[in-house]
């Protein structure tokens, strides 16, 4: 029996990512995103829906994302999809499907520096990272 994993989307960072590192101290990043679809119903009439999907990277990856990232960020996301289990402390079970990325390609503006430079760095365009896109 074969079987397929591989979960490519583009979207908007709904929040500012979370960087953590594990106890081992392996870097976790996780953030939003929403990813907008717009389609037709047979009546004629436009409709836009949202889907917010939560990200998790690793590793150096995951640094990058922390740094470069913020919100409102458009990325394209490649990775597998992974449904996560847990039991809260009131002994409920809970379950999610989030999209375990294994590529993240930063796309459109960077996010803006806080702080008194923030207003330097808007008169002179930000430089990019050497590599836009940051393997495992």
């Amino acid at each position: 029996m074969a079987s397929f994993n591989k979960v490519i989307l583009m979207g908007n960072l709904t929040r500012d990512p979370e960087l953590r590192y594990t106890p081992s101290g392996a870097p976790v990043c996780n953030f939003d995103l929403a990813v907008n679809r717009s389609y037709t119903t047979q009546g004629g009439e436009r409709r836009d829906e949202v889907c917010y999907i939560t990200i998790v990277v690793w590793g150096k990856q995951a640094e990058s994302c922390g740094e470069y990232l913020g919100k409102g960020r458009t990325v394209l996301v490649e990775g597998h999809l992974q449904q996560r289990s847990w039991e809260t402390p009131e002994g409920q079970k809970r379950s999610k499907h989030e999209v375990v990325a294994e590529r993240v390609q930063f796309l459109g503006p960077r996010k803006a520096a806080a702080g008194p430079a923030a207003a330097e760095d808007e008169a002179e365009p930000p430089k990019a990272p050497e590599q836009d896109e940051v393997p495992f």
